[in-house]
């Protein structure tokens, strides 16, 4: 049994994200948020516990964690229908030990052509062969950090207009931002949050798109509440569910 109460953390978070859409404005046309577990660094148990407490999508930051845990006995055998997210960068030479992964469910990390066109090859040489294209979100640098991976805001909507054009195993369903640290709210609204709902915007209104069909992944564990408030629909949180994590070495 984990030290922290995951089932409690799961609850509590799954109640503020009711609040939060409550005080979401009526003009935004959005669906209700996905919610991702984020289990960095965390053991199978802390996984198959949350599962067990009904959360079905898992996002990992690193490749070999998410490589490790999606074949991991005891969550194959105790987590039949967990859904794996990859939130975190994804270099070309890992991307076919990560399709090959089971249960994974969506990369959110798209960020160049240069990747989305590996990954298309990718899946489409995959045996057996999938039965659906593998959906993917364009990360976005709204915050512009050097540090930070993500295509700049002016070039997000020509990306996900190529996927959608040209690339027939993947599908792109939405944008996906991480944005700086620490922000002050005392100071007003998140400008990465507002960065990449004007993406959101570009995107749908070159694509002819409702806005509903295009999902917006942005907000963590200090700020989903107000992310969901802006329009997010993928929310991705860890430290509120899974209590405090050791520092990653």
């Amino acid at each position: 049994m984990a030290e922290f109460d995951i089932k409690a953390g799961l609850q509590h978070v799954l109640k503020q994200v009711e609040v939060a859409l409550q005080k979401r404005p009526k003009e935004i046309v959005a669906p209700k948020p996905l919610l991702v577990a984020v289990s960095k660094t965390k053991p199978a148990e802390c996984i198959i516990e949350a599962y067990n407490a009904g959360q079905r999508h898992f996002g990992e930051n690193y490749v070999q964690e998410l490589v490790e845990k999606s074949q991991h006995p005891d969550i194959l055998s105790q987590c039949p229908e967990i859904k794996w997210h990859l939130i975190g960068h994804l270099q070309s030479n890992k991307i076919n030990k990560v399709l090959k992964l089971p249960n994974l469910h969506m990369i959110q990390t798209v960020d160049s052509e240069k990747l989305a066109n590996s990954l298309d090859v990718a899946w489409s040489k995959l045996q057996p062969v999938p039965t659906e294209p593998l959906r993917v979100l364009v990360q976005i640098n709204t915050s512009e950090e050097d540090a930070k991976s993500g295509v700049d805001a002016s070039m997000a909507p020509s990306l996900y207009q190529y996927i959608r054009s040209n690339l027939k195993n993947l599908q792109a369903v939405g944008i996906m931002t991480i944005g700086a640290y620490g922000f002050d709210y005392s100071k007003g609204p998140n400008p990465d949050f507002i960065s990449l709902m004007k993406v959101h915007s570009a995107i749908c209104q070159a694509n002819d798109l409702a806005s509903e069909s295009v999902m917006v992944s942005m907000g963590m564990s200090n700020d989903y509440d107000r992310a969901i408030e802006m329009g997010s629909t993928i929310v991705r949180v860890g430290t509120a569910i899974f209590g405090y994590r050791a520092a990653k070495a």
